[in-house]
């Protein structure tokens, strides 16, 4: 059996394998590394004191090579993982690596292999060990946010590595005995208790021409924003304007954007959505979300890149539910009514020009998406000029018409009646803010007619599409609830004109012969 195979034991060894019986010393790890005694850092209960010691020192001859020797035989000796009593002076040693690196570069690599130990679980002796060294713990998981700022590729990548290892531990290759690890999620724990994520939102200052080593910050800080507490961290540290920002920086792998609207994603569910709003409610960041989602709509044809897109469009609807948020003076307004509309009304806008939705479940989501959007929009009055610009209710009204019979259309038969019932529901909260065009669209008469559909013996197949569909399967209750709700709206509004119109078109003989027909 060679070493490597070797069960680990609580003692060093002897010669030939046997354990030294009656031996007082006490052991801080234990694990055979290599078949030679002396390489196998059989450290005394103050070894950890004197490498500190030694690393401390200055000015003496091949004071160096000694240092690296005792920091090498260190990582030997914990190579299946540091217990947690001894943590503390392990990242006391670590930092003083680091610490060295600027003038002694040699430094990286003793620091680079101690880090990436971290990957593994801690060790407990005890039970109590996880509360007895928690603040210890915690303490030096912090560390590892700090030495973010060491200009080392290697070192910094190797962190986010060990962060992510947190979230995905693999067990040591071999049992230690009178050891247990640590649970799952202590690490996890500590960092928050640490206050690592801010840390980690912090460094990406540093990387702002470094492509490598801020997607692995992203995806280390993409696991962190897992937990309320990190979130809270992130919020404080300004983390979604700082990261919301960089959304269109180059990136050929298209994982920055992805990370990133991640991140956003979950600071908006587990932190302070007003706070995150506020921070993202300003023209810097509403103008990389423009672009993100205008370069997704234009020219993402995948699975991948419609899901990314509709998560952005989410995102923005948040943002736009805030009066403060300039999303008119950025021109992300004017263009999501474009993208809106353009499928119903004829635009020349060249950023149209050619896009065609398809019945993807990404694209049937996304035209739901923005006649919600519009709703939210048609809430500030500085917009409604805009929609009577990108012609919104002529838009809505090409939805309220009865199905038509052997048409070719890009939507199935579900999609299109979940679409007209949005449609009309979106009509109800914008077209009694825009009177003038919804008469220039005979109003009155298109919705009349539509009623007069709703109670003909015409055969339809209902298919009862989500909460719009309520009434059933296989007839026009949901139509005409709706229906009558958009009539109820424009009537409600006292407007002469609008009231005239109606009863010139006959609408109180309907109505009447409705209620005597029930």
């Amino acid at each position: 059996m060679s070493a490597a195979e070797a069960p680990a034991t609580a003692g060093p060894q002897g010669p030939g394998g046997r354990g030294k019986s009656g031996s007082p010393r006490r052991i801080p790890v234990v694990g055979v590394v290599t078949e030679d005694e002396d390489a196998q850092g059989a450290l005394k209960p103050t070894d950890l004191t004197r490498i500190t010691k030694l690393l401390e020192e200055t000015g003496k001859d091949d004071l160096e090579e000694k240092q690296l020797k005792c920091v090498k035989k260190l990582v030997q000796y914990y190579q299946n993982g540091f217990p947690l009593r001894d943590v503390a002076q392990i990242f006391t040693i670590l930092n003083l690596c680091a610490g060295k690196i600027e003038n002694q570069p040699c430094f990286i690599e003793p620091a680079h292999d101690i880090i990436k130990l971290c990957r593994l679980p801690f060790l407990k002796k005890k039970v109590s060990d996880e509360i007895t060294y928690a603040e210890d713990t915690a303490n030096s998981i912090a560390l590892l946010g700090d030495l973010m700022k060491i200009p080392s590729s290697e070192l910094r990548i190797q962190i986010c590595k060990c962060i992510v290892d947190f979230y995905h531990a693999e067990p040591p290759k071999k049992r230690i005995t009178g050891y247990q690890q640590a649970s799952s999620t202590y690490k996890i724990q500590m960092a928050e208790v640490g206050g690592l994520a801010k840390m980690m939102v912090e460094s990406l200052a540093l990387l702002e021409n470094q492509l490598v080593e801020k997607l692995w910050v992203l995806k280390a800080l993409q696991h962190l924003s897992t937990s309320e507490v990190n979130c809270t961290l992130m919020m404080k540290a300004q983390a979604a304007s700082g990261i919301c920002v960089h959304l269109n920086d180059p990136d050929p792998s298209g994982q920055l954007l992805f990370r990133s609207s991640e991140i956003l994603w979950n600071l908006l569910e587990k932190s302070s959505k007003e706070e995150i709003v506020q921070q993202l409610s300003n023209l810097e960041c509403l103008l990389a979300l423009k672009e993100a989602f205008k370069h997704l709509f234009m020219r993402g044809f995948s699975h991948y890149d419609r899901q990314l897109r509709n998560d952005i469009l989410v995102i923005t609807t948040i943002i736009a539910q805030n009066p403060e948020a300039p999303m008119i003076e950025c021109g992300f307004t004017r263009e999501l009514i474009l993208f809106a509309t353009f499928n119903e009304v004829k635009s020349q806008n060249p950023l149209v020009k050619g896009l065609k939705l398809s019945n993807s479940y990404e694209d049937f989501e996304l035209k739901k998406l923005l006649f919600n959007l519009i709703v939210i929009l048609s809430k500030d009055l500085p917009t409604l000029q805009l929609l009577i610009d990108g012609r919104v209710v002529l838009a809505l009204f090409t939805y309220v018409k009865k199905p038509e019979k052997h048409k070719i259309t890009e939507w199935s038969a579900a999609q299109s009646e979940e679409l007209q019932l949005h449609a009309i529901a979106t009509l109800s909260s914008v077209a009694p803010l825009l009177i003038e065009e919804y008469m220039s669209c005979q109003g009155n008469a298109r919705i009349l007619a539509f009623l007069e559909w709703c109670e003909s013996e015409d055969s339809f197949f209902s298919h009862g599409n989500s909460f719009h569909g309520t009434g059933g399967r296989g007839n026009k209750f949901a139509h005409l609830r709706y229906t009558l709700r958009l009539l109820r709206a424009m009537v409600y509004l006292e407007e002469e004109t609008v009231n005239q119109d109606l009863c010139e078109q006959g609408a109180i003989q309907q109505l009447i012969g409705k209620i005597e027909h029930v």
